[in-house]
């Protein structure tokens, strides 16, 4: 009897780990539907809380799916942070292996960050290219600091512009990846990588 008391009693989570379950569960919901058909009831459902407890740590659903946007784009960013010293060539497919781990491993939330543009909520779409921009920021500090390309390269137009152009295509090459996997992750990696050093290129 106590045996079967104690199964049913569930271990109570903490504060950090609530949240992180429910931005799991988010990520999930917002990777398979559009933001506008995505209820914050259903999300609270599936996790097994109360409404009440969801809008304790998200007063409204754009609060929530930024969260889940602002989460994605930190471990991205974490995932793929430079190596000081280490030259760009050699960081390029560590970088890229790392991120593929990161997309095959999370692809629910990877989808639901890049849904984040398609939503009609300009706040959310704020929180969404303020990550992209990060991402840019983090390849040119990477570029700055190589002696092969220094200080300089960064500030041009046309590499920033080739690098933005190049997270776009990278986001697209992922997302198909995950639509059809027959690609191994080691000919993605070179596929990107190519992309970016030829998108660069002087």
């Amino acid at each position: 009897m106590a045996a079967n008391q104690g199964e049913r009693t569930r271990r109570r989570l903490s504060a950090e780990e609530r949240r992180e379950q429910l931005l799991s569960v988010g990520a999930r919901l917002f990777s398979e539907s559009p933001y506008d058909d995505v209820w914050i009831e259903r999300v609270a459902e599936i996790a097994g809380v109360s409404r009440g407890l969801l809008y304790h740590y998200f007063p409204n659903k754009r609060d929530f799916f930024a969260a889940v946007v602002e989460r994605e784009s930190e471990r991205m960013l974490r995932m793929t942070a430079a190596v000081p010293g280490v030259p760009v060539r050699e960081q390029l497919a560590a970088g890229l292996g790392a991120y593929l781990e990161y997309v095959r491993a999370h692809a629910h939330g990877y989808r639901a960050f890049h849904r984040a543009d398609a939503t009609g909520d300009q706040a959310v779409r704020r929180v969404y290219r303020k990550a992209l921009a990060a991402q840019e920021r983090q390849i040119l500090a990477a570029l700055a600091a190589d002696p092969e390309f220094g200080p300089s390269f960064g500030e041009r137009t046309e590499v920033r512009l080739a690098v933005r152009g190049w997270l776009a295509f990278t986001t697209a090459v992922c997302l198909e990846w995950l639509r059809d996997p027959e690609p191994s992750p080691e000919q993605v990696r070179d596929l990107c990588a190519r992309a970016l050093l030829g998108a660069i290129a002087s």
